[in-house]
């Protein structure tokens, strides 16, 4: 298993880590377990979870599978984040002080440790300064309450705030951004990429396989069956199937992989997850899996090493569609200039 830094930390971690979203719903006690036995016997170190995730279950399932085993706290670097509700009321969610300090304390508890690794907030907070915010967390720091903390589906200009602030007050800095990224999902790369780059931050891409469509589990014009995540919820499913399909991109990406997991003799979900390994800025990527069968289809990525040929044919049959301006050619001819001058 590859490591790598922490964003701009000195903290190690693998460079696929383990998402626990499924955890408590979708994997029962004893399978999260063994998930995550798996995931540590093939090299992994990161656990990324959060309190909303099956209303803090997730959590305590991975609180009660430390404490099993003592040594295991040492061995992972452990993440989650707060920031949607989790209690009734106006101050029951949000990015305020008030319900940093809860939602903390109850991760705390729940995951059974005197510490959390890596604290994000889970999204931005319209509503409360974001001096309040970076405040609390430098607060939580100096506790010794989190190591690190960072961002997730922030946009651009978020980032670049909430920089000017740590600056400004000499606070802690953030050291990573949580984003959906994949190779249908390449939007980011306009503003918020270079935002998170510009600032030392990791990018800990979720969502890896779109949600199961660069594994290969659809077909073009076949509608998904009850055993994918978009047949288990037939009206919103249907509504995003139909969108992806009709989309002839999504197809053209597809029909990327599968030729360059042909060729490498991998599986779709190995290549497009090294694909995103392969990106700049990119720290750990975050698996989403519901058996075991699906964790060590998706640990093989740890060993695939795509040629440049390779790699050049997933982004080319990824680029995403863009205006001319701002970030077309012509927007990008305003953006540069020659080094001997000129035009």
């Amino acid at each position: 298993m590859q490591n790598r830094t922490l964003g701009s930390s000195g903290t190690v971690v693998s460079a696929l880590a383990l998402g626990t979203m499924t955890f408590g719903a979708e994997a029962d006690e004893a399978t999260s377990h063994a998930l995550l036995d798996q995931y540590l016997a093939a090299g992994g170190t990161f656990l990324d979870t959060a309190d909303v995730y099956s209303a803090g279950e997730s959590e305590a399932i991975i609180g009660r599978w430390l404490t099993a085993d003592p040594a295991r706290r040492g061995r992972v670097v452990l993440a989650t984040k707060g920031r949607f509700p989790m209690l009734e009321g106006p101050n029951g969610l949000g990015t305020s002080r008030t319900h940093l300090r809860q939602a903390l304390e109850a991760s705390l508890t729940r995951l059974q440790t005197d510490h959390i690794d890596l604290y994000q907030l889970h999204a931005w907070d319209a509503l409360t300064p974001i001096e309040e915010t970076l405040r609390f967390l430098d607060d939580a720091v100096s506790a010794g309450k989190i190591s690190y903390y960072g961002f997730s589906n922030f946009l651009g200009w978020h980032i670049q705030k909430a920089l000017g602030a740590v600056r400004l007050h000499g606070w802690t800095p953030p050291v990573t951004l949580q984003p959906q990224y994949n190779l249908l999902v390449r939007g980011i790369e306009h503003e918020i990429v270079p935002a998170a780059q510009d600032a030392g931050l990791g990018l800990l891409p979720w969502s890896p396989l779109a949600g199961g469509w660069l594994s290969g589990k659809y077909r073009r014009d076949e509608k998904p069956s009850g055993a994918s995540r978009l047949g288990e919820n037939p009206e919103r499913g249907m509504e995003a199937w139909q969108a992806r399909n009709a989309d002839e991109r999504t197809w053209n990406v597809v029909d990327a992989v599968g030729a360059v997991a042909e060729e490498a003799g991998a599986s779709m979900a190995q290549v497009a997850l090294a694909w995103l390994v392969a990106q700049p800025a990119v720290t750990s990527v975050i698996l989403g899996a519901r058996t075991a069968e699906q964790l060590a289809d998706d640990l093989g990525a740890a060993d695939l090493l795509l040629t440049e040929e390779q790699l050049a044919i997933l982004t080319d049959a990824s680029a995403p569609r863009v205006d001319d301006y701002p970030y077309g050619v012509a927007g990008e001819a305003q953006r540069h200039r020659n080094l001997d001058g000129g035009r």
